[in-house]
């Protein structure tokens, strides 16, 4: 292992309506996008009151990016204008490719609560054409892993040999969710230059310069209240914040205090390539940008049935 990467920045997630008027909290969208290629926007729509979910997201377009919507708990129905329905429901994923173009719809179900999470990643140029597809994982197939003090569920890219079942995806990207045990830190490999973030979901985190030499670092990092007690690191102590990496080093170390925590982490190649973007469509050039909202005018945006 070389160093550790350190925080770049942080974002708090911030409450937003969306769709139909579901409450949900948005961690990053295009003001912060340029940073985290080849992600372009990442929404925590969990809640326990249903009138602030259960409108949903009615039928919309997307073209020339990926949805990746991932459901702890609850339910999501989704339909598209290529005949396509299925539901996404407890510890699910779905990874839709638009391509050159589909129009979908996605509606909670659950009256008892939902937890769920949606990532919108860019696609290449070349691929931003490509015939609109998805892969619908249930909970079951998606793997564990053991790690010292954590466990994981790999969903897309390879940890501790776990290699997950979402694949032939551009980026070649990582998506874990990870469960990290009171007072034990985690490393994790990245890919040298991959554009990598953490999502808290639950707990606290704090992360290291170096891997840690002992497995319950308490006594080095939190005291017995579990607050983080070394000013020359960084603590994040609530949930629904961003953690932005820097590019430099193959790995990240992160710690939780006596609550523990639990968060996703997510890494990808960056594409490097030029955003024409507009609500649900994402191009390289105004000219396709504007060609993308001429077929929706024009009854044209369906190009591969």
């Amino acid at each position: 292992m070389n160093a550790a990467r350190k925080i770049a920045t942080t974002f708090k997630a911030k409450d937003t309506l969306e769709g139909a008027g579901v409450h949900l909290k948005r961690g990053f969208s295009n003001v912060e996008a340029s940073r985290l290629d080849p992600f372009l926007l990442f929404d925590d729509f969990s809640s326990d009151i249903p009138e602030h979910y259960l409108a949903g997201f009615p039928w919309h377009p997307h073209r020339g990016m990926e949805t990746v919507t991932y459901i702890l708990d609850g339910a999501v129905r989704h339909k598209d204008s290529l005949g396509n329905e299925g539901v996404i429901e407890n510890g699910a994923v779905q990874w839709m490719t638009a391509g050159s173009g589909i129009i979908h719809e996605e509606m909670p179900e659950s009256v008892h609560g939902i937890r769920g999470f949606q990532l919108w990643v860019n696609l290449p140029k070349e691929q931003k054409m490509a015939t609109p597809k998805y892969q619908d994982l249930k909970g079951a197939v998606i793997p564990e892993v053991a790690l010292l003090g954590a466990q994981a569920r790999v969903i897309a890219g390879e940890l501790a040999e776990v290699q997950g079942p979402l694949r032939s995806i551009a980026g070649n990207p990582l998506y874990a969710d990870i469960s990290l045990e009171p007072n034990a830190c985690v490393t994790v490999p990245l890919t040298e230059g991959h554009t990598a973030f953490a999502y808290i979901i639950e707990g606290a985190l704090a992360t290291l310069a170096a891997e840690p030499i002992f497995y319950a670092p308490s006594a080095e990092i939190f005291n017995e209240q579990g607050d983080y007690k070394n000013p020359s690191e960084v603590v994040y102590s609530q949930a629904s914040t961003i953690l932005l990496f820097e590019r430099e080093g193959d790995s990240v170390v992160l710690c939780a205090p006596a609550s523990g925590a639990r968060f996703l982490l997510i890494a990808g190649a960056p594409l490097g390539e030029p955003i024409a973007w507009h609500g649900p469509i994402v191009m390289n050039t105004d000219e396709e940008l504007r060609e993308a909202f001429a077929d929706l005018h024009n009854g044209t945006f369906i190009r591969n049935r």
